[in-house]
């Protein structure tokens, strides 16, 4: 019985990360070719900022995503900055409105 169990459990986790993973793939906007549109990758963006912040800073870009918060359209970059005497680094979030 525990063995059914262990497998199940297994089987359920395999189901549930499969299902992560398609929902990612199916996430992405498609778009038609034939269509004359220009798109704009905002993510792009995102990261273009965050490599200007953490040259700014010093530091090294780990994240740079895009969000909303209050209503604005900004980039959350997150940041390495090298710790002083051989410290670890330590994380620095900065938001930056888009546009």
């Amino acid at each position: 019985m525990k063995n059914l169990w262990f497998h199940l459990r297994k089987a359920v986790l395999a189901l549930a990360a499969a299902g992560f993973f398609a929902s990612q793939t199916t996430a992405m906007p498609v778009i038609d070719p034939s269509v004359d549109q220009t798109v704009v990758l905002a993510a792009n963006d995102c990261y273009a900022i965050g490599q200007q912040v953490a040259a700014q800073n010093g530091g090294t870009l780990a994240k740079a995503s895009q969000a909303t918060r209050g209503g604005q359209q900004v980039c959350v970059i997150v940041v390495l900055v090298p710790g002083k005497d051989g410290q670890r680094p330590r994380r620095s979030e900065i938001v930056v409105p888009m546009g």
